[in-house]
């Protein structure tokens, strides 16, 4: 049977964007599957008084330059040369994670194929609906079955759910991953997986 990593997702993460690919080789290595489960940023961090580190930490004399070190160190690692900071970041990412709770398993992963790239990488304004929408179009999406889809009443409502029992879980950030029910916190974690994904 497939072990299953559980992906804790948004967007607006740049850690989101940086663990995509290493966590896909650690599955492909394993032989595990990642499942998907879109969460709200913003709310964890409204539930938990949590907050994004480069304002939680700016204050602390050298801590933010040392998270760029490692976050460089990381990208070297993973050979992740194409990332670059969103220039609208942070942006609003409620309705790509609403497109996303419309979709199964395997076309989430495909959506986020599609967007993590743009946003991350192309630096894609997701605020702006036709940009956002050529991207989606040119990915072989309904970019307006899409859009639409983001204002169905249960699907608003399951992103709110989908946040609370995150956090009720333990989660208080991106990206959190749950395999056989332990948590684990933060790209620098895979090493951690991989060992209780083999063990």
């Amino acid at each position: 049977m497939s072990k299953t990593i559980e992906l804790i997702f948004d967007f607006v993460s740049p850690n989101a964007y940086l663990i995509w690919q290493p966590l896909k080789d650690v599955a492909e290595r394993c032989g595990a599957q990642i499942e998907i489960t879109p969460a709200y940023l913003g709310g964890m961090h409204k539930l938990t008084g949590n907050a994004p580190p480069f304002m939680r930490d700016a204050d602390v004399k050298g801590k933010n330059d040392y998270a760029m070190l490692e976050m460089n160190r990381f990208i070297a690692k993973h050979s992740l040369t194409k990332f670059k900071m969103n220039p609208k970041f942070p942006f609003h990412s409620v309705s790509l994670l609403r497109m996303l709770l419309t979709l199964d398993q395997e076309k989430r992963l495909t959506l986020i194929e599609t967007l993590v790239p743009a946003i991350w990488e192309d630096g894609l304004d997701v605020a702006d609906p036709e940009a956002l929408g050529k991207v989606l179009q040119d990915g072989g999406w309904d970019a307006q079955a899409l859009f639409e889809s983001t204002q169905d009443p249960a699907i608003k409502q399951a992103l709110i759910d989908n946040t609370d029992k995150a956090v009720e879980r333990g989660a208080f950030g991106i990206p959190t991953m749950f395999v056989d029910g332990e948590m684990y916190f933060g790209k620098e974690r895979l090493g951690q997986i991989e060992e209780q994904l083999r063990g």
